[in-house]
C-alpha cells in the first residue's frame, strides 16, 4: 500500500509540474513584443536539432558500433561515392590513405607536407574522431541525410578507422571509449587548438587582426577551371544536393561573367520552380533520390538517362531486366561503383521508373 500511495504522489507531481510548466509557456508568449507572432521553440523541437558533437565529445549520443557492422552499412549506403575501402576519386576526395603508424604515434601526418603525395585524404586532414562522427550523422548518406541512428554512425566511424588502421578489424567503438581513440587520430597534433573550436573559453577563431587592417577594396579573382577539367565529370550544378544557397555554375558552359551577386544569379531557390512543377515519373524519380546518382544528359555517379535508354533502346526483356536490377541493386555494366538495391519501391513504382527512363525521360 506504501509503494502504490508513493507512485500515486510521485504521478501527481510530475503532472503539476507538466501543466505548470505549459502554463509558462503560454504567458511568456502571449507577452512578447509581437504578439501572435512565433513562439518560442519547444524542448522536442531543440532536441532535434542539438545534434552537434564538440572535440570534447559533449553532445555525443550513447551507442556502440563495430568494424564489420560498420562494413556491411558502408557496403550499402557509402561504397557507390567512396569506394569499397575509401580510396575512389571518381566522386569525392578519397577517405582513407596517407596516413602512417608513424603518424598515429606523433600525431602529426607527414605526408601532408611531402609534395609527392598524390592525394590529401580526410584521415591524413582530420584532426578530431568528433568531426567524422557529427558530420556523417548529419549529413549521409548523400541521398538521405540525417537516416543514419547512433550505432550506425558509431559503426561508419569505426570502419572508417579501420581503414587507416587506426583501430584493429574486431574493434567495437563506442561513446565510452572513443576518447581514447582519439588519442590515435593521425593528425590530431596537426592543427592549433588556441582557438574557440577546442576550448569555449578560448579566442574564437574568427577574430583575427591580420585580414582586418588595410583591406583593399575590391578583389579580382583570376583563377578559373582549365578547359580539360571543366567538364571532365559532366554538369557539376546537376551534382549538388538541393542545401544550402548556390547550385552552382553549370560546368558544360563557359564560365560566369561575374559572380552570383545580389540580383541572386546562382541562388538554389531561383532554380527550383521547374523541380516545384514536376509531376508522374520525373516527380518519382526525385523523390526517390534517383536524382542524386543519374542526371538527364551527364555521367554523375551513374550513367545518364539518355545514356540507358541508347543502350538498351530495342532490346527484348529491357524492361524486366532493369527492373529487376532496380530492385535487387548491381554492377558492372556502367563501371565498378554498385548501384545499391532499392526494395522499398513497389512494383508498380520500379515499372513507371523504369518505362521512363528507357524512354529519354520523355
Amino acid at each position: 500500500m506504501c509503494k502504490l500511495d508513493k507512485s500515486f504522489t510521485r504521478l501527481v507531481l510530475v503532472s503539476l509540474a507538466v501543466f505548470s510548466a505549459q502554463l509558462t509557456y503560454a504567458q511568456s508568449t502571449q507577452g512578447s513584443q509581437f504578439p501572435g507572432i512565433g513562439r518560442n521553440a519547444t524542448p522536442a523541437e531543440v532536441i532535434a536539432w542539438d545534434i552537434d558533437v564538440r572535440p570534447d565529445f559533449k553532445g555525443l549520443p550513447k551507442g556502440s558500433g563495430s568494424v564489420a557492422q560498420g562494413q556491411v552499412i558502408w557496403e550499402s549506403k557509402c561504397a557507390s561515392c567512396h569506394g569499397v575501402f575509401g580510396e575512389s576519386n571518381e566522386i569525392f576526395t578519397p577517405i582513407a590513405g596517407g596516413t602512417t603508424a608513424d603518424d598515429i604515434k606523433t600525431g602529426k601526418v607527414a605526408s601532408l607536407a611531402d609534395r609527392k603525395q598524390p592525394q590529401r585524404t580526410t584521415l591524413m586532414k582530420v584532426p578530431t574522431v568528433s568531426t567524422l562522427w557529427d558530420y556523417i550523422y548529419r549529413a549521409m548518406p548523400w541521398n538521405a541525410p540525417r537516416s543514419l541512428t547512433p550505432d550506425d554512425t558509431y559503426a561508419l566511424v569505426a570502419f572508417i578507422l579501420s581503414l587507416g588502421e587506426i583501430v584493429p578489424d574486431d574493434f567495437v567503438l563506442s561513446n565510452s571509449n572513443i576518447a581514447e581513440v582519439q588519442k590515435k587520430m593521425p593528425n590530431r597534433n596537426g592543427m592549433t587548438r588556441n582557438h574557440g573550436f577546442w576550448s569555449v573559453n578560448g579566442k574564437p577563431d574568427v577574430n583575427g587582426s591580420a585580414c582586418m587592417n588595410n583591406c583593399v577594396k575590391f578583389v579580382q579573382i583570376g583563377s578559373s577551371l582549365p578547359d580539360f577539367a571543366r567538364n571532365a565529370h559532366g554538369n557539376i550544378a546537376e551534382q549538388n544536393r538541393l542545401y544550402g544557397p548556390y547550385r552552382g555554375s553549370d560546368s558544360t558552359k563557359p564560365p560566369l561573367a561575374k559572380l552570383p551577386g545580389s540580383a541572386g544569379e546562382g541562388l538554389a531557390h531561383a532554380s527550383d520552380t521547374h523541380s516545384q512543377n514536376l509531376k508522374g515519373p520525373a516527380a518519382l524519380f526525385k523523390s526517390e533520390n534517383c536524382s542524386a546518382c543519374h542526371a538527364p544528359n551527364a555521367k554523375l555517379v551513374g550513367p545518364s538517362i539518355t545514356d540507358i535508354a541508347a543502350k538498351y533502346q530495342g532490346q527484348g526483356g529491357a524492361q524486366e531486366k532493369l527492373m529487376a536490377k532496380v530492385k535487387n541493386g548491381g554492377s558492372g555494366v556502367w563501371g565498378a561503383i554498385p548501384m545499391p538495391p532499392q526494395p522499398q519501391l513497389s512494383d508498380e513504382d520500379r515499372k513507371t521508373l523504369v518505362v521512363w527512363m528507357l524512354s529519354g525521360g520523355k
